[in-house]
């Protein structure tokens, strides 16, 4: 759900909250739909002023994260947008 800027969610399998910030929140609204790391961080570099290889290199552990939860799933290029 929404808590002023950020956002917290739970994994109603593991009962665990996740706090994920402002940033993370906008790049998990982003995920809605299957997209690319490449049109991922082209999004956020425009919506936030940040080096686009730092801003790759955080959205990959960040997505790293959300994989190893398991609330994620990677799936191969061809079948994202």
């Amino acid at each position: 759900g929404d808590m002023g800027v950020e956002k917290v969610m739970l994994n109603v399998a593991t009962g665990k909250y996740y706090n994920l910030g402002r940033v993370g929140g906008r790049i998990w609204e982003l995920l809605e739909e299957p997209v690319t790391l490449e049109r991922l961080v082209d999004r956020l570099t425009e919506e936030y002023d940040v080096d686009r290889e730092r801003c790759e290199a955080e959205v990959r552990a960040f997505l790293v994260r959300l994989g190893a939860e398991g609330l994620i799933e990677a799936v191969p290029a061809a079948d994202a947008g």
